[in-house]
């Protein structure tokens, strides 16, 4: 019998790995991308026992990648999780001569692991069959040796089962992909609340008034970013959706998503930027989000805050908290670009707050709790003071050679509340200053004027040199402010300075 692939130890191994591997795409084929995947759990484990000093190195150096790399750890952990019960039962039937403990012990196995990590028991059966079939192959294969040679034989068995396991990951993570993207596509808005003349007048003109520069967005953001202390993000349902105004009121109230979408929206103009995103990075967009006021909800439950502070609590267990005048200028958004809001942006509901940091811009916002003292939030535990206004910056993205010979440069500015009055380029290294040409500002949500709260773009061409020379850029707000050349690191309140390029000629 020591031909037989689970006779020997380390065949076990190896089967109980594939075995493992083929279960977990079973799961993910079963949920996709949601937090119902059996590493989901494990995942917001890790990032929420993370030490914040490893956090704050891994969103400097890495960025988005630092996220997917506690992803990857947490499938292997699943991954080896599982692998080492399907192995245990592999050991168990041997040292018990009993033929079903294997297929038997994989499938309780399974089934117990993924049901306790996502408390969904119906999905949990997702890993049980493709796990179970990895094992029964395994044993057939031992069964049925035919006449050749052991060694050869045993590594073939060894080879096959490997690959079939391979081929099963391969499909599941295929059918969990397609699942997983079905859940981006939003329909369009259709509230009772929603005027929808205005939301189309608004993206028509924000259309009209941006410059037709390819390398960069227009002023609203086509792909607009996605931070997250989750790599998986929440999947709610807007049935039985809940937001509760809770703390220091009088008292304590909650709204379906029904109760909000009924209410008059507002069609705002609003530029989010992350608080670690870095000098000349890409995490800043602009959309026209549709919602309430936030103001009037917490209104109904009367307010009897001590420290003027609130604190906005998420779905996937997210906090931060942040001064109740921001909070009132804010909105309870459930629309974007005049569709229903999609889930990476916080559907049902998510809070959109004017001027500052996207960290207080929580997503699948659940409650809104008053205070009466201030406490620090998920990202200030860690280091970070990222719940004031943004600080202002003109960006540097597009550079090319006209027909005429000129160079052109392009990008986009952003001061938040205080408004975008003009950018000035030097291509002299900060020597001499030139204004640059600005896209007409977006809309104001309600009456004439400018958007509170949006980027505008910017444009300049100029004459070359003929040598190596410096572009500088920098904006100016609406009173008068020139941006700050001091440069800071994102940490931790934010990236500031004047964004520079070399160009040879």
């Amino acid at each position: 019998m020591k031909d037989a692939l689970l006779d020997s130890r380390g065949g076990q191994l190896l089967v109980g790995l594939a075995a493992g591997a083929a279960g977990l795409a079973g799961s993910y084929a079963a949920t996709g991308y949601t937090p119902t995947f059996v590493a989901s759990p494990i995942e917001r484990t890790l990032a929420r026992t993370m030490p914040g000093e490893i956090v704050t190195l891994a969103i400097t150096y890495l960025g988005s990648a630092g996220q997917q790399l506690n992803l990857v750890a947490a499938v292997g952990l699943t991954w080896l999780l599982f692998a080492a019960g399907i192995t245990a039962a592999l050991l168990g039937s041997r040292a018990a001569s009993n033929r079903l403990l294997p297929t038997v012990g994989t499938a309780v196995f399974a089934w117990l692991l993924t049901a306790g990590l996502t408390r969904a028991p119906l999905l949990s059966l997702g890993p049980v069959l493709p796990a179970v079939a990895i094992v029964a192959f395994a044993q057939a294969f031992d069964a049925y040796r035919g006449t050749t040679d052991p060694i050869s034989s045993k590594r073939r068995r060894a080879l096959s089962t490997v690959g079939v396991a391979l081929g099963a990951t391969a499909v599941g993570v295929g059918v969990g992909q397609h699942r997983g993207s079905m859940g981006e596509k939003m329909p369009p808005l259709d509230a009772q609340g929603v005027d929808n003349e205005d939301v189309r007048a608004k993206l028509d003109t924000a259309e009209s008034n941006s410059f037709d520069i390819g390398s960069i967005e227009p002023l609203v953001s086509e792909d607009f970013y996605e931070v997250d202390i989750n790599s998986i993000d929440p999947n709610p349902d807007s049935d039985g959706y809940a937001l509760s105004v809770t703390g220091a009121v009088e008292s304590e109230v909650t709204f379906s998503y029904d109760d909000i979408t009924q209410m008059a929206a507002v069609n705002q103009f609003s530029t989010l930027r992350c608080v670690g995103d870095s000098l000349n990075g890409d995490k800043m967009d602009t959309a026209l989000w549709t919602g309430v006021p936030l103001q009037r909800l917490v209104e109904q439950a009367g307010v009897r805050s001590d420290c003027d502070c609130v604190l906005l609590k998420s779905e996937d267990g997210y906090e931060v908290e942040f001064p109740l005048e921001a909070f009132n200028r804010g909105l309870a958004v459930y629309g974007m670009n005049g569709n229903q809001l999609p889930r990476g942006h916080g559907y049902p509901v998510r809070a959109v707050i004017p001027g500052h940091w996207g960290e207080v811009n929580t997503k699948w916002l659940t409650e809104i709790e008053l205070l009466d003292e201030e406490v620090d939030g998920y990202w200030e535990q860690r280091g970070w003071q990222g719940t004031g206004p943004v600080k202002p910056t003109a960006t540097l993205k597009h550079d090319t050679m006209l027909d005429d010979g000129q160079r052109q440069v392009a990008g986009h500015a952003y001061a938040g509340l205080r408004g975008v009055s003009a950018v000035e380029v030097s291509t002299d290294g900060g020597a001499s200053w030139s204004e640059a040409t600005l896209s007409d500002p977006l809309p104001a949500a309600e009456g004439e004027g400018p958007a509170d709260d949006a980027w505008r773009q910017w444009r300049y061409s100029y004459d070359t040199p003929g040598s190596t020379h410096t572009v500088v850029v920098r904006m100016v707000d609406r009173e008068g402010n020139v941006q700050t050349s001091e440069e800071t690191d994102p940490v931790p309140t934010g990236p500031s300075g004047w964004v520079s390029r070399e160009f040879r000629s």
